[in-house]
């Protein structure tokens, strides 16, 4: 399977909205931002206007916003989507439900991880527990009652500037959604129920999605 590795923000750049792949990077040093302001600037003093999107540029854009928040492929996407179509309700809301259960953004909401992708590097080298047995694939859905954990074997990695820095950072912010209850004693997070629409981290137009697949 094919694996992106050139930098993060081109694909923020490109949206022009801000994905938070870098993790805390994309709060104090963001190149959206930057070019917002260069292209509001710009606007102001040519007195221009934006150009205007097709409909199928809009349903396409929230597709990829979803899609690259995420980090997913193509046909992974699809296949979270072709199941949140089988659901028995809302086929948009489903996806980001479905999106947001993800093990690698578990442990990452969590605060195990600052950044999505140092979620899903600790998931692949066997780091991370789920009821107790290591789980290494980031793209497994949780339900509700999981308990997720690091690893008993790997307890150093817990001692590394990645974990560390996620738990301060999810400390300092609060970070971490009602969905999920977290014991600061055994350093364990569980997944308490499904989460709500406005709990979600990824911020696209999910009805846009839906009509997107739909046509």
């Amino acid at each position: 399977m094919s694996r992106y590795t050139g930098p993060s923000c081109k694909k923020c750049r490109k949206l022009n909205q801000k994905l938070f792949l870098k993790g805390t990077k994309c709060h104090t040093n963001c190149a959206v931002d930057k070019a917002q302001r260069a292209e509001k600037e710009k606007r102001f003093s040519s007195g221009g206007r934006p150009n205007k999107m097709s409909d199928y540029g809009k349903h396409l854009r929230e597709k990829q916003i979803a899609r690259l928040s995420a980090q997913v492929n193509e046909a992974q996407f699809r296949r979270f989507f072709s199941k949140a179509a089988k659901d028995k309700g809302q086929t948009g809301a489903a996806l980001l439900r479905f999106l947001e259960v993800r093990l690698d953004n578990v442990v990452r909401r969590l605060g195990f991880a600052v950044s999505l992708k140092a979620a899903r590097q600790l998931v692949n080298h066997g780091h991370v527990c789920v009821n107790g047995r290591v789980l290494s694939i980031p793209s497994a859905m949780l339900k509700p009652g999981d308990e997720v954990g690091i690893n008993p074997a790997s307890q150093k990695i817990g001692e590394t500037l990645l974990v560390k820095q996620g738990m301060e950072h999810a400390e300092k912010t609060a970070f971490r959604p009602s969905f999920l209850s977290w014991d600061a004693g055994s350093k364990k997070g569980k997944l308490v129920r499904w989460p709500d629409r406005a709990e979600s981290s990824i911020s696209a137009d999910e009805q846009l999605i839906v009509e997107f697949y739909s046509k």
